[in-house]
Order: C-alpha cells, then sequence, then structure tokens
C-alpha cells in the first residue's frame, strides 16, 4: 500500500538553502517513492520559492492564519508534490528565510513559523479537498510545532495522523519568550511542561519532541550523544524521558546531483577507476583560488564558519598546514572573527592560502572534484554531508570523531590501512594539537601514493545514497501508521 506523507520544512534544495536541511527535503521524496512512500513537500512561500513556482494553482484560502491571510499553492519539487504556503505579510520580504538582510534574525519568526506549522497541521489533517496524508514528517524546530498543534489543537472534523519530527541540530531551538503563548492559538492546557513551555518560555523544538510520535535524528551516533549535557543543549532529559521513540536514521546523498561521473561542475569528470582524471580538477581549482601549482595536498573546506564547525581551530593550525607542505581553498561565511583569521592567513601566505567568503553550489562540487583533502572539524556535527560528497568524490575527509562524521568515516590507522577499508582520518579532540597531527596524519599518507589511492577509492565504494536511509523512515512511517490503528 502506498503511504501519503507530508514533509514540512522550511528549505529545501534546489528552491531554497541555507544548509542540510534544504539537501534532505529536497531528497526525501525520491528516497521514498523507491519505498512506496509518496511524499509531497511543505514549503513557506517565501520570494524566490513563489519565483520559481510561477503561476500556481490556489487549492485552499485561510481567512486569518495566526492573524494572516493566507493562500494554499500547489506545484512540483522535480518530479513531487510540493505546497507552497503563500502569506505574503509573513514571507514576503527580501532577506534570508530566517533573518533581514544584515543577518538579524525576523523579529516575528515565532509568527512566522507558528502559522506555517498550523497550516501544515490543518494540510496534514485533510483541510484541503482531496488531499489526505497519512503521516506528518517535521523538520526542525521551523515545524516543531505541528506536533503540538496536532495533537493539541487539532483540526475540527479533520483525521488525526501521526507526527515524526527530525532533529537536524539540536543546536537550533526555536525559543521565544513566554508572553507569545497567547497568540499561539493553543488551549491554556498546551501551558505546561508536557506542552509546549520550555523553561518558562515557549520551545518549538521543545514541543515537536514531547508531542511527536516518534523523533529521529540524522545519525546514530548523534541519537546516543543528544542524551547527554554537551550534546542535549538542556533538552537532553526529554530526550532520555523518550527515549524508546528516539530514532537515528543516517542521511544520505542525492547521487543525481553528487556524482563525479556525472557532475558538470567538474573540468573532468571521473570514476574510482579513473582517478587520474582528478587532476584537471586540481589544477582548476588552484587556477579559481590563485594558487601556487605543485605536487603537495591540497586540503579544501566548504563549511560555515563558526564555532560548531571547529573553525576557529582550523584558523589556528593553518601556518602548520603551510609549513608541512599543504595549501588550503576554503569556500564559507559565517562569524566576522573566524572570516578575518582566514583572510588574515591567506595575506600570510600568498599562493598557499585562498579564501571565499559566500556560498556558491558550482564550486563546491568543484572543491569537492579536486581537493585531495576536505577539512571537517566539527565540535558536534548531527550528521554532516559534505564529509559524504568528499567520500564520493575521492576527497579524503578529515573529521572529528562525533555524530554523523564518525558514523561515516572509517579512521586511516594501521589495521584499518592493512585492512583496506580506511575512508579518512578521525581526530579525537577538537583543539590545535590533535588538528594539526590529524593534517600531518593526512601530508604522510598523501606521500605514499598507493595507500592514498586505496583511501580514495574505499570512500568512492562506500553506499551513502538513500536506500537504506529510505526504508528505515518507511519502516517508521508504517510501524506508526500502524500503532495508530
Amino acid at each position: 500500500m502506498t503511504l501519503k506523507v507530508l514533509s514540512v520544512a522550511s528549505e529545501a534544495a534546489p528552491l531554497v538553502k541555507t544548509g542540510g536541511l534544504a539537501d534532505v527535503a529536497g531528497a526525501l521524496p525520491a528516497a521514498l517513492a523507491a519505498q512506496g512512500v509518496d511524499v509531497t513537500t511543505f514549503l513557506p512561500g517565501y520570494p524566490a520559492v513563489l519565483a520559481r513556482l510561477g503561476k500556481a494553482k490556489a487549492v485552499h484560502k485561510w481567512g486569518a492564519l495566526l492573524g494572516s491571510p493566507a493562500r494554499l499553492l500547489a506545484g512540483k519539487l522535480g518530479e513531487h508534490p510540493l505546497l507552497v504556503l503563500d502569506a505574503p505579510a509573513l514571507f514576503g520580504r527580501e532577506g534570508g528565510p530566517y533573518t533581514d538582510a544584515s543577518g538579524k534574525d525576523w523579529d516575528d519568526n515565532w509568527r512566522r513559523f507558528a502559522a506555517f506549522a498550523r497550516a501544515a497541521a490543518d494540510i496534514g489533517a485533510g483541510a484541503v479537498k482531496g488531499r489526505s496524508f497519512d503521516l506528518v514528517h517535521a523538520h526542525d524546530w521551523q515545524a516543531g510545532m505541528v506536533p503540538a498543534y496536532l495533537r493539541l489543537a487539532p483540526l475540527e472534523g479533520g483525521r488525526p495522523v501521526p507526527s515524526v519530527i527530525t532533529i537536524h541540530n539540536m543546536a537550533f531551538q526555536g525559543y521565544f519568550p513566554g508572553d507569545i503563548f497567547p497568540q499561539l492559538g493553543l488551549p491554556p492546557s498546551a501551558w505546561t511542561v508536557d506542552g509546549v513551555e520550555s523553561y518558562g518560555g515557549v520551545g518549538f523544538l521543545k514541543a515537536g519532541m514531547q508531542l511527536a510520535d516518534a523523533i529521529t535524528t540524522v545519525s546514530p551516533t548523534y541519537a546516543g550523544e543528544i542524551r547527554s549535557v554537551e550534546f542535549g543543549m538542556g533538552l537532553e532529559g526529554l530526550v532520555l524521558a523518550r527515549s524508546n521513540r528516539v530514532h537515528g536514521i543516517l542521511n544520505g546523498i542525492d547521487t543525481a546531483e553528487w556524482s563525479p561521473a556525472i557532475d558538470p561542475h567538474l573540468a573532468a569528470r571521473y570514476t574510482g577507476g579513473k582517478l587520474a582524471a582528478r587532476a584537471k580538477n586540481k589544477r582548476a581549482v588552484e587556477r579559481e583560488f590563485g594558487l601556487e601549482r605543485d605536487d603537495g595536498p591540497l586540503f579544501v573546506v566548504v563549511s560555515r564558519l563558526t564555532w560548531q564547525k571547529g573553525m576557529d581551530v582550523l584558523a589556528e593550525v593553518l601556518d602548520h598546514l603551510v609549513g608541512i607542505g599543504g595549501r588550503l581553498a576554503l569556500l564559507g561565511s559565517g562569524d566576522a572573527e573566524i572570516e578575518a583569521a582566514f583572510h588574515a592567513a591567506a595575506v600570510r601566505h600568498p599562493g598557499r592560502i585562498g579564501v571565499r567568503i559566500g556560498y556558491d553550489e558550482p564550486l563546491a562540487h568543484a572543491l569537492q572534484g579536486g581537493g585531495d583533502a576536505i577539512l571537517i572539524p566539527s565540535r558536534f556535527e548531527p550528521c554532516g554531508l559534505t564529509q559524504l560528497y568528499g567520500l564520493a568524490y575521492g576527497c579524503v575527509p578529515i573529521v572529528s570523531r562525533t555524530g554523523g562524521l564518525a558514523d561515516t568515516v572509517i579512521d586511516a590507522n594501521p589495521a584499518a590501512l592493512a585492512a583496506g577499508v580506511a575512508t579518512g582520518i578521525q581526530i579525537n579532540a577538537v583543539n590545535a594539537g590533535a588538528l594539526a597531527m590529524g593534517i600531518s596524519r593526512a601530508v604522510e599518507l598523501y606521500h605514499r601514493p598507493a595507500e592514498w589511492k586505496r583511501l580514495q577509492k574505499s570512500g568512492m565504494k562506500a553506499d551513502f545514497s538513500w536506500g537504506a536511509s529510505g526504508a528505515a523512515y518507511a519502516a517508521l512511517y508504517r510501524q506508526l501508521i500502524e500503532e495508530q490503528g
């Protein structure tokens, strides 16, 4: 039997993207179609989304959705159904999905995403004629209120449906002052620790975790880590209390978009059997970043430049990286101080370090195809997609041993190298000493070409497509629907 699932996300590639959530939300429909699951994606009507949607049909209207009139537009995300909430007062503004042009959070984010969640709950429960769903899948805090509305303020005459919430990053919780509660359209009984209240305020992610029928994280290790104070970010008690409802399902990658054999953004396409072709891509990256051409390793970074990603620590060890014969090409943006530190390193080491502030999707592909190793020293990483792209492209990941990085990269220790299963390098701590040691290990391995090539080929053979992950989501959906009876 085909299941009908409403996937509720604040972004989905290729329509709108700020991070990995968009990649996952964009890939899920195709991943689950193979499992007999028909996914409809529901997005906010940002200007960029509406522009891509074109002349779309309105299939439902709200006179006042938390105070704002709104329409529901129907379209396609690739070959799969798409619904978009056209609410100009909430989403028809310039800037990013969550921030204004200066990078400051919109003051009314609570209202924007509560309204989005209210609409999603209505749609999931059958408010739109001719569209019924068996389950609602909410992603991150922006959709965290969906399970709360389904459970505590259901649509009158609506059909009860189970819900799943996926935590893509526990660090972003959607926490707002308690005085917004009366405007959320929830009954007074929702203002409890078993409802949406969290530390005296309203916690959007907390509400979803409390009230969804299941909680998933994007890797098995992260599902364990968030039970601890270090990674639980104040919600570890809730995770422990609901531990029998917490599932770690590793993200996959979209192999139609990320495959070096067919990637249009590469100077030369290649496979694991024709790695020599990567040299053309390396030369292209060197030219793009103004780097000297030599036979040493080219390290790359594609990342947000933040504390979470360990980029402050990487900035500390750049002199060491250059001193042992490495070069660096970096693409990313984030904290101003970290950006300045990388710019300063590029000035100190002209021709050895190249920095591009911002994000450029084709360039991200080119870096994976031309870099020898990609640096990902995250302090915590729920799953991470960058290392999966690196594995697929033969760009050896150097990662910290946390979350999805630990689950997906096999360290090149002597035993793993001898067995031919190593795929990258893990570091045990996120500090300058440990990262410098990991970079040194990479340089030593790089200068043993036969071993380096085995490392690349082993990574490229790994299967991180959506096959296994899609099957796991489908099995969880069916279990929850069966429980609902």
